[in-house]
């Protein structure tokens, strides 16, 4: 079987951390989420959960499905707490006692949606799959972002304020009117910095100090 694109890509079987103390809800919802090929890992609680990401290493691309009343530890409180471990997985939070204060706080920690029981099916299956590409974008921008930052680090510190003229748009002459050296030796410098970066184009060098800088 072919595997699931998102965004035209491969996403390596995306999973999806399902976590409800309702036996049924598990169920039925892994059943669905399996029908458009995501991976389900059905969790009854957040304590099993975060044994399990103990366990098994970073969790793969996928998103994080919790309910927000649970025993033990809340999907809010749960939420907080796989933040702190540096789990970047986005959240969409299930109730059943919707509020509007409820729905602020989860917004406010950063949840990716926040549905209401009984789900709707469609709606359920679209914001996981808003929420896989979130993640997909966010673990290709961070590869991204430390390819930059290791290309960065082999500049020397006059090759980086020659870097600063380029991203102030700034010609070889002015550059070297601030830095107070010639503008060929500038130009050595640009040159330099153009093959430490691997970069083929001034295009390419403002990008990867823009990814570096973003990371």
């Amino acid at each position: 079987m072919a595997e699931p694109l998102v965004d035209g890509f491969p996403a390596l079987e995306p999973t999806v951390y399902l976590v409800d103390d309702d036996d049924a809800v598990r169920d039925a919802l892994g059943f669905l989420l399996g029908t458009v090929g995501l991976n389900v890992r059905p969790f009854a609680d957040g304590l099993e959960l975060e044994r399990a990401l103990d366990a098994g290493g970073p969790p793969a691309i996928g998103c994080l499905l919790l309910d927000v009343r649970m025993p033990h530890i809340s999907g809010l409180q749960l939420q907080l707490r796989l933040q702190e471990r540096g789990v970047d997985l986005p959240v969409i939070l299930l109730t059943g006692h919707a509020d509007v204060e409820l729905c602020r706080r989860a917004f406010r920690q950063g949840a990716a949606d926040f549905l209401s029981k009984p789900v709707d099916e469609t709606e359920l299956l679209e914001a996981v799959q808003r929420a896989v590409r979130q993640h997909l974008r966010g673990r290709r921008r961070r590869a991204a972002g430390g390819q930059a930052r290791e290309r960065l680090s082999r500049l020397t510190a006059r090759e980086h304020d020659v870097l600063r003229g380029i991203l102030e748009g700034q010609t070889s002459k002015q550059t070297a009117r601030t830095l107070e050296i010639s503008a060929r030796t500038v130009e050595t410098h640009r040159a330099s910095l153009f093959a430490k970066l691997e970069a083929d184009s001034l295009a390419e060098v403002i990008r990867l100090a823009l990814e570096g800088e973003e990371s």
